[in-house]
């Protein structure tokens, strides 16, 4: 399960910008996580709970966002929304897509104290 490692990935992100900037607890953190990202949500929120215990995350509350996502077709030299990668284009049918949105993961927001 990939989730825990990037849930500790963003702990030590967390825990970096916490010793930078002087805060001791996250109340509010806001992740996105694009709908191409390969990311499984419901085991991201629960890898979250686990990771967060005994850290500058306890307690806090996870809002994730899913931004849903984007491709630049090759053959119609358009940009449409796709669902899964290696899906055909629904303008033309050709499968040279490039993706352009929706594959990322990054830290939003906080709310600190």
């Amino acid at each position: 399960m990939h989730e825990m490692s990037l849930c500790e990935s963003v702990l030590q992100i967390v825990e970096e910008e916490a010793a930078k900037q002087k805060f001791n607890n996250v109340k509010w953190l806001q992740l996105e996580i694009g709908a191409l990202a390969g990311v499984e949500v419901e085991a991201m929120r629960f890898c979250f709970d686990v990771v967060a215990r005994n850290s500058v995350l306890q307690g806090a509350t996870l809002d994730i966002v899913q931004p849903g996502g984007e491709a630049w077709c090759m053959q119609c030299a358009k940009t449409i929304e796709i669902k899964e990668r290696y899906q055909p284009c629904p303008e033309c049918g050709g499968y040279q897509l490039q993706v352009t949105g929706g594959d990322e993961m990054r830290i939003k927001e906080l709310e600190v104290e």
